[in-house]
């Protein structure tokens, strides 16, 4: 792999360089910073000066100022192949994915790195071009056959298509040499087909007890868990799920309490009047609806369902409302302490507008069909749904809501990332599924045609009346083919693949009720709304 930077064998020469190197690699990043800028305060403008510090600034998560940083590395002749891949990598970061290809694009003609080919298939999986994504992952697992990530990251692409018996290939051919990889485990085991043999829970087993590196043993705990869970072994199933729950939360510190003030403060600030500033709605030609809720909340099935109506597009779970909102808010800390909600207060018409202008047409990269409406189904867009108000006075929002213990166990059983870390822990799933029922109804008291909300055990019970309720909500008439969503071959990159489609069914209520007797911090966290 080449250095990322291109600067360590260069920065002998520069002495305060190779101390701030030094304090990098220790996570010292403030002092590194210090370092740096005692290095250009000698030597202005001196590229590689500059880049490190965009590298500090990546580290920290400023991604905008890690920009600009590498932006001017380049522009004083930085323009190594290290410097624009991390400009590469940071703006992708922005998810200014169209951007970020063809700066992948030009790298790639520079580079035989399998590295650049996987970054630019992952992209292109990104925009919905997922045939030229699986072509690239082919070529790379069979030129580079060790490569565990190549072959789950195939196997990824190939289950989003709908290839399941491919995708299970792909997924167990690095086990083959790699028992202890959680992450292959937890692909086969996240698959709603009972895929795992009892010689697969013996191998999972021996591998959960070797593994050292939490990144394999936490996966590995959550796909024991599913597989006893199909074997009806609850008791067995919950203390797997639990300790890959641990393993996650240790290592990742989420605090709930920061959700909680968010909506504290939305509870106190936000009110008709605040809502009224956020803008009318106009008569627009493009109208994108939010499918808002909790992870596991049937998201999915709601977006399947919608998308199969003529007049709707299903586009995913993009991820420009959140980059959108994390720049915004990195520009306005800059000038000091901020929060979200101060945030959308003191944005003009003329910034928000651009905004929308922006989303609309990252948006355009996903749409083929050409209709008034399409879906953006990111689940923990219910956060955000202001600011999106604020930027998009157009945008509709549906909320799919599940009942809350089985809702929160499902989240809690399931491998997510940090993205979704407040699953990590039972009390936690259960005060932010609280948090969102008080930012719905705070929105319902506010602005009560704001969110229309559907919901989970109706639909699955008689589908049409909530149905026929979320379309009256857009404007549109009914489809029949909405009905028969399960035949719509489109790609789906969630959990939920293989569920949506599959006819109603209900397998997804009463989920918790095998492990009753393990879910008291759930159950006394909820509340009332445990019933």
């Amino acid at each position: 792999m080449r250095d990322m930077t291109g600067l360590r064998s260069t920065i002998s020469g520069f002495p305060q360089l190779a101390q701030a190197r030094r304090l990098m690699s220790g996570a010292r990043f403030d002092q590194a910073a210090e370092c740096v800028m005692t290095h250009l305060r000698q030597h202005p403008g001196e590229p590689r000066g500059l880049t490190m510090l965009g590298e500090i600034a990546n580290a920290l998560g400023a991604l905008g100022q890690a920009e600009h940083f590498l932006r001017q590395a380049i522009a004083r002749g930085g323009d190594d192949f290290g410097t624009r891949r991390l400009l590469a990598l940071v703006v992708n970061q922005q998810e200014r994915i169209a951007e970020s290809d063809a700066m992948f694009a030009q790298l790639e003609r520079e580079t035989t790195d399998p590295e650049i080919r996987a970054l630019r298939a992952a992209i292109l999986d990104k925009l919905g071009r997922n045939a030229e994504s699986i072509t690239i992952y082919e070529q790379l697992t069979r030129d580079y056959p060790d490569k565990t990530r190549f072959w789950i990251q195939y196997g990824h692409a190939l289950r989003a298509a709908g290839r399941v018996p491919e995708a299970i290939t792909a997924y167990r051919t690095p086990l083959a040499d790699d028992y202890e990889c959680g992450e292959a485990w937890w692909a086969l085991a996240s698959i709603k087909s009972r895929v795992l043999t009892d010689d697969d829970v013996a191998t999972m087993q021996r591998g959960a007890a070797d593994a050292v590196d939490v990144r394999n043993s936490a996966p590995l705990h959550f796909a024991l868990g599913r597989a006893l869970h199909d074997r009806g072994l609850y008791a067995e199933a919950f203390r797997h799920y639990a300790q890959g729950n641990a393993e996650r939360a240790e290592w990742i510190g989420y605090d709930a309490s920061e959700l909680t003030a968010e909506i504290d403060e939305i509870a106190q600030l936000v009110d008709t009047h605040f809502v009224a500033k956020l803008g009318e709605a106009p008569d627009a030609d493009i109208v994108p609806v939010f499918i808002v809720s909790l992870p596991r909340s049937g998201s999915t099935l709601l977006e399947q369902m919608m998308g199969s109506h003529a007049e709707i597009e299903p586009v995913g779970e993009l991820p420009y409302v959140p980059a959108l909102l994390r720049t915004a808010m990195e520009l306005a800390t800059r000038r000091g302490r901020v929060t979200v909600p101060q945030l959308i207060a003191q944005l003009d018409g003329a910034t928000a507008a651009a905004m929308g202008r922006d989303y609309l047409a990252r948006a355009a990269l996903h749409r083929r069909a050409g209709t008034r409406f399409f879906l953006d189904k990111l689940p923990h867009n219910w956060s955000n749904i202001l600011f999106v108000k604020r930027i998009l006075p157009q945008a509709r929002f549906l909320d799919i809501r599940r009942p809350a213990m089985d809702c929160c166990f499902s989240n809690f059983t399931q491998s997510f990332s940090n993205a979704h870390a407040s699953s990590f822990a039972l009390t936690d799933i259960g005060r932010c599924y609280i948090d969102y029922i008080r930012m719905m109804r705070h929105l319902d008291a506010v602005a009560p045609d704001l969110v229309h909300h559907v919901d989970y055990e109706r639909l699955i019970a008689d589908p049409e009346p909530e149905l026929r309720a979320a379309l009256d909500s857009l404007g549109l008439p009914w489809d029949p083919t909405i009905l028969d969503f399960h035949r719509n071959e489109r790609v789906v990159r969630t959990p939920s693949s293989e569920q949506v489609r599959r006819p109603l069914n209900r397998d997804g209520l009463g989920v918790w009720e095998p492990y009753a007797e393990w879910l008291g911090p759930l159950r006394d966290t909820l509340g009332d709304l445990a019933a």
